[in-house]
């Protein structure tokens, strides 16, 4: 695959106000320099393998494979990374290469905080000035995430706009580019965006299915399917990289199915009812109505509460190399409480919609297949929502008595 490729199909492309032209213009030419540079990926690899911590592992799922009776379970632990997922590993990349721009200022977006945090670590590490959009309905949901960017010494902006979520955040941080571009750099945490922000990710997330695939060459394995979950869709991207111009495995992506089917209940847009249009600098689906306003979206996991999908996903949906799966919150909550007893795991609620796709095809395999799940983030930053829903009135009794201790 092309390390640029700008359109994938009809999807794609850089559509921006003229302010934006020449910085994403100048970040095209850099970052195609450094995919050739051997010092920026040694210099990259390196921070991998010392700070972020990879490669990491593939876990065999002994007792999720025993008890459904099917294929054989792996689970990718990308939870395992430094800061609890794989965004870090498209944060460090784009840092180094807006210190290789000259830019001294980033900013970001960010949905469930996994992004967030990861840009802020980064920005800490390399002495970078730090400043997250989120919007105040994930900023409520996903409180450890923004006491952990602060720690890191980042500025969280709330925005009060729209629905206060992603879709949102994006848009003040493009306004905030559009009036800093000379000293800026807008660290895009998912594979959408004008290009080349699609291309960038992708190449920085590859090292998820690199990593996949070796261990699949040496042990052997007959993988019959990869799943993962798709919010704009930077895991799900990385992890099927190496398989994207093959005819096998099976790739599936699972959407948030959230509550329902009707508007403002589900973030579905390749099962449900996306449409074509053009929203924040790129073509793709989006789930809009018939005047191209960008509909309200529902997810109980933050980072999947988004009405777009970035265009390369669109296009291998539209094409059939993708499968795409719709998973409800409930299920998606019962597949957390699932992996953490049966294998001593626990995913992040976005992450859990991939397994809880990965459980409904499982038994339908033979034994001698393998199926991998991308377990994209740990759980620990959505305890205020799985153990409030988990378990409600313990919850609930914690969380009184922590406020009488605080007035106290």
């Amino acid at each position: 695959m092309k390390v640029f490729n700008n359109y994938f199909g009809e999807f794609g492309g850089r559509y921006v106000p003229e302010v934006l032209r020449k910085p994403l213009d100048e970040l095209e030419i850099v970052f195609r320099e450094a995919m050739e540079d051997p010092e920026f990926w040694e210099e990259y690899s390196s921070l991998m393998k010392q700070y972020v911590g990879r490669p990491t592992p593939l876990l065999y799922a002994e007792n999720t494979t025993r008890l459904l009776g099917g294929a054989q379970v792996y689970i990718k632990l990308e939870g395992l990374a430094n800061t609890g997922a794989h965004k870090i590993n498209n944060a460090l990349g784009q840092a180094l290469i807006a210190k290789r721009m000259g830019k001294k200022r980033i900013i970001a977006e960010t949905g469930a905080g996994q992004h967030g945090v990861a840009t802020a670590a980064v920005c800490a590490k390399l002495g970078l000035d730090c400043h997250i959009y989120m919007g105040e309905v994930d900023i409520r949901r996903q409180r450890p995430n923004v006491f952990q960017m602060e720690l890191y010494g980042a500025e969280v902006v709330p925005v009060t706009s729209g629905d206060k979520t992603l879709k949102d955040a994006v848009n003040e941080a493009m306004r905030d580019w559009a009036s800093h571009p000379d000293d800026t750099h807008y660290l895009l945490g998912s594979a959408l965006g004008p290009s080349p922000f699609p291309d960038m990710v992708r190449e920085f997330q590859s090292v998820i299915g690199k990593e996949v695939d070796t261990i699949v060459q040496e042990k052997n394995l007959d993988v019959a399917a990869m799943v993962a979950c798709v919010g704009g869709g930077s895991n799900a991207i990385g992890f099927f990289s190496p398989y994207l111009e093959k005819n096998k495995p099976r790739l599936i992506g699972a959407e948030a199915g959230g509550i329902g089917a009707d508007i403002g209940q589900h973030a579905s847009r390749m099962t449900g009812p996306g449409r074509e249009g053009i929203v924040q600098g790129y073509k793709s689906l989006f789930l809009q109505n018939e005047d191209g306003q960008v509909l309200s979206t529902h997810s109980v996991s933050a980072g999947l509460d988004y009405a777009g999908i970035g265009p390369q996903l669109a296009h291998l949906g539209k094409t059939g190399r993708i499968e795409f799966v719709s998973i409800t919150d409930k299920e998606a909550l019962d597949t957390v409480k699932f992996f953490a007893e049966k294998e001593g795991v626990i995913f992040a609620l976005e992450s859990a919609h991939a397994g809880a796709a990965a459980l409904k095809v499982i038994p339908t395999l033979p034994k001698d297949k393998a199926v991998i799940i991308n377990m994209s983030g740990r759980g620990d930053k959505d305890i205020f929502i799985t153990a409030g829903q988990l378990s409600r009135e313990t919850w609930t009794k914690f969380l009184k008595d922590e406020v009488k201790r605080y007035e106290s």
